[in-house]
């Protein structure tokens, strides 16, 4: 019996299907709770229980493929809030599965992969959006899928990802440049499947895209004019014209802790963890030191982070399009990754020196995670009510 124990805890996989348990589990405490509309539930579900009965899309600015899931979900399960937020819940819970793929192939160690892998679980912006009816989670799950593929150099597969995670949410474009950055500073050999990738992906937003129209309208639009017709209706979005509490500016998302609020009781509140806010400039340092030191991981996460990231300054400037803190939710993977293949190298530092410097490390790595279990404790609507 002891022997098993032992070899359960030494599996590969034992610290993320905990992780995966224990997600679940609080999000299955909550998903019910509160049986009301949280923020932009007003708009997704109302147009799902719209697409539903009558089949009339009433938000045409946002693709289909999310709303399709979330249909789905009304479908299945009734009109209700378990119906509503539970396909959240499914896709959030396999963003942690593909994460910890992505950490491990890119040859991060099983305790760097572990580290980064709770990180990504308990982030408090990453928990939040798979456990409302919002469709951020649907088009981050799919980027991760895509970003998984492309370190495979399933190169053909990952561009139709990309293009399906673009017809969750048009800001999944992003991930994108993301991967070419990753290609460019990588020095990989050119390869006509990379090629591929570059083509499949405009390519399969245009062929899926009235397929999942047809699905939720019954009706089939030409996929150029529902084009057009997003990218007028999100570019009439701007900062002149638009007035909310929580309209914020790219660059400040690292100066400004800005928590912005979806629900009062209990509380929904999107904000980065602090222990991952915090540490965002050195975090992203690390990432360019060991991309410097031909670290596969610490090129990856940075390239992913100036993609998904610093890309909105200059498109925030440009277009004077209003964004919120929420915008920055698909770069906390990054910063995930990073801040946990740091807290490993620390150990293994630390691992070979005299005791005097020893346990002030393992003691700063020690208050890094419990501040993570505290940000989640205090910031998530699991454990606390007001």
């Amino acid at each position: 019996m002891k022997n098993r124990i032992i070899r359960i805890y030494k599996w590969e996989y034992f610290w993320l299907c905990v992780i995966v348990i224990a997600t679940l589990i609080m999000h299955f405490s909550i998903v019910t709770n509160p049986n009301s509309l949280i923020l932009d539930e007003q708009h997704y579900v109302k147009d799902a229980r719209s697409i539903v009965s009558t089949h009339v899309d009433q938000r045409p600015e946002h693709p289909p493929l999310a709303k399709l899931f979330i249909v789905a979900g009304i479908d299945i399960f009734g009109d209700n809030p378990f119906g509503w937020r539970v396909p959240s819940v499914i896709f959030g819970t396999i963003g942690i599965i593909l994460f910890f793929f992505i950490c491990r192939r890119l040859k991060m160690s099983p305790r760097a992969t572990n580290l980064a892998t709770f990180l990504f679980g308990l982030e408090t912006m990453n928990f939040l959006h798979a456990s409302i009816a919002m469709l951020d989670v649907f088009f981050v799950t799919l980027t991760l899928a895509f970003f998984l593929l492309y370190l495979y150099r399933e190169y053909l597969l990952s561009g139709v990802f990309i293009g399906l995670a673009a017809l969750a949410k048009l800001y999944a474009a992003l991930g994108t440049p993301a991967l070419f950055l990753h290609w460019i500073f990588s020095k990989t050999k050119p390869s006509k499947w990379f090629i591929a990738t570059v083509i499949a992906a405009p390519l399969s937003f245009v062929v899926f895209m009235p397929l999942f129209d047809f699905a939720l309208t019954h009706q089939f639009h030409s996929p150029l004019d529902r084009i057009k017709d997003m990218l007028s209706l999100s570019s009439s979005l701007m900062f002149s014209n638009v007035s909310h509490p929580a309209l914020s500016r790219p660059w400040s998302w690292l100066l400004n802790f800005q928590p912005m609020a979806y629900w009062y009781n209990p509380r929904y509140t999107a904000a980065i963890s602090p222990s991952i806010w915090g540490l965002i400039i050195p975090i992203v340092l690390f990432l360019i030191y060991r991309a410097v030191k031909r670290n596969e991981a610490g090129l990856f996460g940075f390239a992913w982070f100036l993609g998904t990231y610093l890309l909105w300054i200059p498109i925030s400037i440009a277009t004077n399009r209003v964004s919120f803190i929420f915008y920055f939710y698909p770069s906390v993977g990054a910063l995930c990754l990073g801040l946990g293949m740091g807290l490993n190298e620390a150990i293994e530092w630390v691992s070979s020196k005299r005791k005097r410097v020893k346990w002030p490390v393992l003691a700063g790595v020690t208050v890094i995670l419990l501040l993570h279990i505290a940000s989640f404790v205090i910031i998530t609507p699991v454990f606390l009510r007001t």
